[in-house]
């Protein structure tokens, strides 16, 4: 009889255990495409940068425009450098003009980090992926990400984007398309990707047979100590 219950108790722990694997393998979450594009660009890596450095520049045809920031995205604190001008601001104190240089500083920033921003920005927007697209630059067949965001709040309520990446889930290609409309308002490459402690830039975007590049200079990171 003490052989038998000893028996059954080994059985009763096995089946539990079993129980309780097969539970936790049910509740193993699938990553989605947003996680995948954005770790591709070294999203896992973002918590450890204390500060980054960027420059902002576009040349078209014979113009050259450019301006640089500073953020401490741990405490929110952002700085613009235009010239010979300095603006230090917090994110949760910006008086008009703040604001005002705010919009560059997100518009700069999301050429520099879009693909974070699918992470950052999820519950404000809705979307769809598809495989097998052509893109519109290389005429390809890419994996098609499209986000539209809501019509409330930000900067440019209701504008949409389409993004091209191939199996590494690097961005290659996108188009920008204001207030969600069906034509294209921009469309560039993502190209020249260079890798600053496990954060993944593209550091040109050019526009096909044109004479346009939006590109960064001066980009590091600064891990926390």
């Amino acid at each position: 009889m003490k052989s038998l219950l000893s028996s059954l108790f080994c059985l009763f722990l096995v089946t539990l255990t079993g129980c309780k694997t097969e539970k936790k393998q049910e509740i193993v979450k699938e990553t989605s495409i947003l996680e995948k594009v954005a770790n591709a660009h070294g999203f896992e890596n973002w918590n450890k940068v204390n500060q980054i450095e960027f420059t902002f520049n576009v040349d078209r045809d014979s113009t050259h425009f450019e301006r640089s920031w500073i953020w401490k995205p741990k405490v929110n604190e952002i700085t613009r450098i235009s010239g010979a001008d300095t603006l230090t601001y917090t994110r949760k104190t910006m008086d008009s003009i703040a604001y005002k240089t705010n919009g560059g500083f997100i518009n700069d920033r999301y050429w520099l980090l879009a693909p974070f921003n699918l992470m950052w920005d999820k519950n404000n927007f809705e979307y769809t992926h598809e495989e097998n697209m052509t893109s519109p630059i290389a005429q390809k067949p890419m994996h098609k990400l499209t986000i539209v965001y809501s019509n409330e709040g930000g900067y440019t309520p209701g504008d949409a984007y389409d993004f091209y990446f191939e199996k590494d889930y690097l961005i290659k290609e996108w188009v920008f398309r204001k207030s969600n409309q069906q034509e294209p308002s921009m469309t560039t490459t993502w190209e020249n990707y260079d890798d600053d402690d496990g954060i993944i830039f593209a550091i040109d975007h050019k526009k096909d047979k044109e004479n346009f590049n939006l590109y960064f200079t001066n980009v590091a990171t600064i891990p926390d100590k």
